[in-house]
């Protein structure tokens, strides 16, 4: 038995005027999660509290007697939960005066005994600590991102590309919402980090992993995180949720 331990911290930054990001814990259940409503949109903070509110709801109904993460048939519940709260969203948003178009990028981690499912939507990220070995579990849906991807831009081109900011794929979309879905069998050490992209923007990989190494606890690393992309301007809300995998007392 693997014991978990996490923190979560949300900042809106030095220059937005309210913070439109969102996390949401279910310990009982292991499930942790980053919303990340649109920039600019006038709902983004509206959708980013609906999903948080909704989403560990559904992912409580469909994962409470399903423990083994690597099946098909979680990546499978993970994926439609994601895609239909996505089209729900758009319906309503369409209903709505002035709602039209809401929306937010969304990243999820179910974590159960020594397995964790990540499902994502947008520019949300996570990250994986491991012997001091620090690497990204996900790839942003980005207009920047496909474009790196096809080799038109460089990774440093695409710190600055207009396109950084441009989401191919949120919760809200038009059409239908295809969640990347990726596995990760965890162990005793790791420490995983989701964070939207307000921190990323602010901070290399390098920095996120020397200051999450460095920090002795998930509530210290979220701290230093916020504190440095701060000092760095903080240019966008940002958030952290920080979990820490050790071995169980028992």
């Amino acid at each position: 038995m693997l014991r978990i331990h996490h923190a979560g911290l949300s900042d809106r930054g030095r220059v937005r005027p309210q913070n439109d990001d969102r996390w949401f814990a279910a310990v009982h259940h292991g499930l942790y999660g980053i919303v990340d409503g649109i920039a600019g949109a006038f709902a983004g903070g509206l959708a980013a509290e609906i999903i948080a509110e909704t989403l560990p709801l559904l992912l409580e109904a469909q994962f409470h007697q399903l423990t083994d993460l690597l099946a098909p048939q979680a990546r499978e519940r993970l994926g439609a939960v994601l895609k239909d709260l996505s089209t729900s969203l758009r319906r309503e948003s369409c209903r709505e005066p002035g709602l039209d178009g809401m929306g937010a990028s969304v990243l999820v981690a179910v974590i159960r005994e020594d397995q964790a499912l990540f499902a994502h939507l947008g520019d949300c990220r996570a990250y994986l600590l491991r012997a001091r070995r620090f690497r990204r579990l996900t790839r942003d849906h980005t207009v920047a991102q496909m474009l790196l991807d096809g080799g038109e831009i460089t990774a440093e081109e695409m710190r600055c590309h207009s396109g950084r900011d441009r989401l191919t794929r949120y919760i809200g979309m038009e059409g239908e919402a295809v969640a990347q879905i990726s596995s990760l069998q965890v162990a005793a050490g790791d420490r995983l980090l989701l964070c939207s992209d307000g921190l990323t923007s602010a901070l290399e990989d390098r920095v996120l992993a020397t200051l999450l190494h460095r920090s002795s606890t998930p509530t210290e690393a979220c701290r230093c995180l916020i504190e440095s992309a701060n000092q760095g301007g903080g240019k966008d809300n940002m958030t952290a949720v920080v979990i820490a995998v050790g071995e169980s007392t028992s």
